[in-house]
């Protein structure tokens, strides 16, 4: 059984965040915003909309790996913009990457950057895989901009966190996101459970993990819980609720007050 659901953070904004699954694979793809000027015309929202359904594509043939089916779907969509767009650019459009796969007897995930596949096993333990080098490149820049006053001062940080990352974006001793370079895949978080013992997979965005790395309100296996009694959608109503009661992200320091959100819910 496969649920989902996705709500833009902004809905005056195009979402950013992706979501899709086959019968054997599900990807969720949360696109970064993008400054101005990224020498890339068509932007993230385009961006995810061409990766997604490339690397579902790809996942779901047992024959090619992980790595391998996220380093064809990058190619492919380069070749889309590669001759009207400079996709050199530090801040061409980009996303993280979350998908996990049933592949025989095995269950198997890939993470690229901060979404994150969490897995509950028939023993009752849940096991979350994400990429925390994000959060360990630039952490400085980041406790600053969670530490400043909401308003002008916290965007100011954020911006400064912002030119930060890129430069640190891709590289070693940095972290990793997906753009263009299909290498990338190479430097991807992977694992796998037997299948048998998987009892209940979710593939959320960093929008709809909030609230437990965020707001603190749930454990993982209190948001396992919810998503198989309520659905993804409640999940996400939740969150919104928990972020109208903090519009100015005092309480609950975050970079934007409410993020694009996907979630996937998953009986393989």
């Amino acid at each position: 059984m496969i649920a989902m659901a996705t709500a833009p953070g902004n809905p005056a904004r195009p979402m950013e965040d992706w979501a899709g699954a086959t019968d054997t694979a599900v990807v969720v793809l949360d696109g970064l915003s993008a400054p101005e000027g990224t020498s890339c015309r068509h932007g993230t929202p385009w961006f995810v909309r061409q990766l997604g359904p490339r690397l579902l594509t790809h996942a779901s043939q047992p024959e090619v790996t992980l790595r391998q089916a996220l380093a064809a779907a990058i190619r492919e969509v380069a070749a889309l913009h590669e001759e009207t767009c400079d996709l050199s650019h530090p801040a061409t459009p980009s996303t993280t990457v979350a998908v996990a796969r049933r592949c025989g007897d095995d269950l198997q995930a890939l993470v690229v950057a901060d979404s994150s596949v969490v897995v509950a096993t028939t023993e009752n333990v849940v096991d979350v895989l994400s990429d925390s080098r994000v959060d360990d490149a630039a952490r400085s820049e980041s406790q600053a901009a969670l530490a400043a006053p909401a308003g002008p001062e916290r965007e100011r940080r954020v911006a400064d966190l912002v030119r930060v990352q890129q430069r640190l974006r891709n590289r070693n001793g940095g972290y990793w996101v997906v753009q263009a370079d299909p290498d990338v895949a190479d430097q991807a978080v992977t694992r796998t459970w037997p299948i048998a013992c998987v009892r209940h997979v979710a593939l959320l965005t960093d929008g709809a993990t909030r609230l437990v790395d965020t707001f603190d309100a749930l454990s993982w296996p209190g948001l396992l819980d919810l998503l198989a009694s309520c659905g993804p959608g409640a999940l996400i109503a939740e969150t919104r609720r928990l972020e109208a009661q903090d519009p100015r992200a005092v309480r609950w320091p975050r970079y934007k007050r409410s993020d694009d959100a996907a979630v996937i819910d998953w009986t393989p």
